[in-house]
């Protein structure tokens, strides 16, 4: 078997993989299929931590969530990763993996409270962590809670898994003479005005030297040649 190009690496998740091609919630043919993918680099030795969005249930309450105080509906986003967390770990346990869900908001019944020493104490024992409820604060993102999280655990990089497949000079979708670009650096990403994550995360990464690669879950493969330091998606570095 090929050797990894990373020991531990934080992937990040948007809700809206888990839907597949469904309008809201989890495809179960999506969330196994991104599950194998999870297994394969775990056979490799690699060390994974998941923070995953919420964007897949709470877009389906967003209509009433309109007007409503910014605050409770950034807890109700957390809540609703809390779930996709709950699902996916549950679909790594029926695939033979063994994951641990830590919150950022204490719901003790359901989940463990994050605690760094615990998290690495798990990483090291080849468990997958997935981390929930964003930061455990309103006003943050999602983005925002792999960058912190991935600072804390010492991960070698943050893995952005979106529908695209890297970061390019314009948006594919409008112009086809775009082209992705294979490495970039945080301040020429800066300047050109590339919005690979929000500013919060993408400052936590940079100021923390957190390399980013920005790759599509959705592609074949992807994920295990990120991780094995091939020529896939984006490299955002110092």
């Amino acid at each position: 078997m090929s050797k990894a190009a990373y020991k531990r690496v934080l992937l990040k998740l948007s809700g809206e993989a888990l839907m597949g091609d469904d309008a809201y919630g989890i495809n179960r043919v999506t969330i196994d299929r991104m599950v194998a993918d999870v297994a394969g680099i775990a056979a490799m030795g690699v060390e994974l931590a998941i923070v995953i969005g919420g964007g897949n249930i709470f877009r389906g309450v967003a209509p009433g969530a309109q007007g409503m105080d910014r605050a409770t509906a950034d807890y109700m986003g957390m809540l609703a990763t809390v779930m996709n967390s709950l699902a996916l770990a549950d679909a790594m346990r029926q695939a033979g993996l063994t994951a641990r869900v830590m919150s950022a908001i204490a719901i003790e019944q359901i989940v463990e409270p994050y605690v760094r020493p615990k998290a690495l104490q798990y990483l090291e024992e080849g468990k997958i962590v997935v981390f929930a409820a964003g930061t455990g604060n309103p006003f943050f993102t999602t983005d925002t809670a792999a960058a912190l999280r991935g600072s804390e655990i010492g991960a070698q990089i943050v893995l952005k898994a979106t529908k695209v497949d890297g970061v390019y000079s314009a948006d594919p979708k409008k112009d086809p003479h775009a082209t992705r670009y294979a490495t970039i650096t945080f301040d020429e990403a800066i300047a050109r005005h590339l919005e690979v994550m929000d500013a919060t995360a993408f400052a936590l990464c940079r100021d923390q030297k957190l390399p980013i690669k920005v790759f599509s879950i959705t592609k074949p493969g992807a994920l295990q040649r990120v991780i094995l330091g091939e020529d896939e998606g984006t490299l955002v570095h110092v």
